[in-house]
């Protein structure tokens, strides 16, 4: 663990958070130069980020926590305010705060010109609990951030969505009755992690009585892994119930295909791209790290939820009329790829689950974005209404057919590493899960090539021949999703790099959580 010199962590947070409120706030600004400002103001915290990973970060310990601050909070109840990196988070970071800058410009016409600025004054407040989840170094930071951005998002689903407003209205609900319960039940954990204290710190590795920093994730991995297996197997249980609505995994996921069916496209993108990672990022970072002997214990439970992610996504992304349906079963069937890498237990595996997360961020957004503007220029997200699409925007179809390729994983694209990297490691593992595994990859083939049959081949429909192709700020939005679908296809070595570390720290984790399982069921 490294100590900033500056709080280059707690300026990422302040800088949207400030700017949230002064739009919020401040009327006559929001109305005037709403867009401009939020514009303007995530690119300085895109600016400020590349900085911090360029020249603060040192990616020769990728694993270590980093750029890491920590400060008294409410210390009668062991709560800090601390942040800190590790290569993981930084990533999420980077990739969260460059979707937000062109997710603004995506939707730049959208609102009305009375109020153009509310919706992006929403994005910054999301931008901005989006970096204290991913930078959190303190249980109850994570959980405060984990809970807060419901506000946001339920405000960008359910009043800045597309489509029927009581549509809109029950999806943003269902959403927030899922997220909260999950929520709740983490809640649940944490409260019996305190509860516990004074017998962990007993159990513990020698680590000395500090109250005033209990949640802080230094001193939860010094007492809580050597914790008997039902402390762990409660606090791993309530913790995973979150993180599997948030990833979301079957039977947990029918809130995504809801919201994704009527909110904009630039809030599927930051919901799916980057929010709902933060499922997949707490099965690393908490879940592998404070309670291996439970991680390693539910091992073949939590594959097999995979496994059944995939398949299920990818049959019911086959099933779906609504285009914007389909991009969200798809990732049912993606973030199945992502837990069975997390838990299979090998170091492949696990890396290619992390770069999975960034991958998919890419890929998605760029068929969320493709996928609204289609809906937008036709007035429908019926597939069924649309046919011959590639002659009326070549463009468009193109673009859409080339995001997809990515996203099912064709070699030299953004999906082809991280897909085999963790088909890889599973097989060394399990060959059964591994080929169970394998035919989601035939379903994502057929979910992904048969609706751009549908839609995009064929004679144009009456109606749908007149339909503009991609204008120039729509073609600026793609340019860079396109180049970094390219990058981590062909040259995916540097994130691999940065990111194998930690996985080889994940996987001695479950290797010794494992043997010790095993020593204990043979005596």
């Amino acid at each position: 663990m490294v100590a900033a010199n500056f709080p280059w962590l707690s300026v990422l947070v302040a800088i949207p958070a400030a700017g949230a409120a002064l739009l919020g706030f401040v009327s006559p600004l929001r109305r005037a130069a709403g867009r401009v400002v939020a514009l303007v103001v995530s690119l300085v915290e895109l600016a400020l980020g590349v900085y911090v990973a360029a020249s603060v970060f040192d990616w020769s310990a990728p694993a270590s926590y980093q750029v890491y601050e920590s400060h008294l909070w409410i210390p009668q109840i062991g709560i800090t305010w601390s942040l800190g990196v590790t290569s993981l988070g930084l990533v999420m970071i980077l990739l969260a705060i460059g979707l937000v800058p062109l997710v603004l410009i995506a939707g730049w016409d959208e609102d009305d010109a009375a109020d153009r600025g509310a919706y992006p004054a929403l994005v910054l407040a999301l931008q901005a609990f989006m970096v204290v989840i991913f930078a959190a170094y303190d249980l109850t930071v994570f959980y405060f951030a984990f809970e807060a951005m419901l506000v946001p998002l339920y405000l960008m689903i359910g009043r800045y969505g597309v489509g029927d407003e009581a549509a809109r209205h029950k999806a943003a609900m269902k959403f927030l009755l899922y997220s909260l319960f999950g929520g709740l039940v983490m809640l649940g954990g944490i409260l019996y992690l305190w509860a516990m204290g004074s017998y962990l710190w007993a159990m513990g590795s020698g680590a000395a009585q500090d109250v005033s920093t209990f949640f802080r994730i230094d001193t939860l991995t010094q007492i809580l892994p050597s914790a008997p297996l039902v402390i762990q197997m409660v606090v791993f249980v309530t913790f995973m119930v979150a993180f599997a609505i948030k990833a979301p995994m079957v039977p947990v996921h029918t809130w995504l295909p809801d919201t994704a069916a009527v909110a904009r496209p630039g809030t599927s993108v930051l919901l799916v791209g980057v929010l709902d990672k933060i499922g997949t990022f707490g099965m690393i970072a908490l879940c592998l790290q404070l309670t291996p002997g439970a991680a390693a214990s539910a091992k073949w439970v939590m594959c097999v939820l995979a496994v059944i992610s995939i398949l299920w996504g990818g049959l019911a992304a086959n099933g779906q009329n609504d285009i914007m349906r389909l991009v969200s079963y798809t990732s049912v069937s993606h973030f199945g790829f992502m837990v069975l890498g997390i838990f299979i237990g090998s170091q492949i595996a696990l890396t290619g689950a992390m770069v999975y997360m960034v991958a998919h961020g890419v890929s998605i957004a760029a068929m969320f974005l493709l996928s609204g503007w289609l809906s937008a220029r036709g007035g429908t997200q019926d597939m069924r209404e649309y046919g011959g699409m590639q002659r009326v925007s070549p463009v468009l179809a193109g673009l859409w057919l080339f995001s997809g390729l990515a996203s099912v994983a064709l070699p030299g694209l953004s999906g082809f590493v991280p897909e085999y990297l963790v088909l890889m490691g599973t097989w060394k593992v399990s060959t059964m899960l591994a080929l169970f595994a394998v035919l989601g990859v035939i379903l994502a083939a057929l979910y992904m090539l048969m609706p751009y049959q549908r839609v995009f081949t064929g004679p144009p429909r009456a109606g749908k021949d007149q339909i503009a192709d991609l204008n120039g700020r729509e073609k600026t939005v793609m340019t860079p999703l396109v180049i970094a679908m390219l990058v981590l296809g062909i040259w995916a070595a540097p994130l691999v790099s940065a990111l194998t570390p930690i996985a080889t720290q994940g996987e001695q984790l479950m290797t010794a959580a494992s043997a010790v399982l095993s020593e204990g069921s043979a005596q």
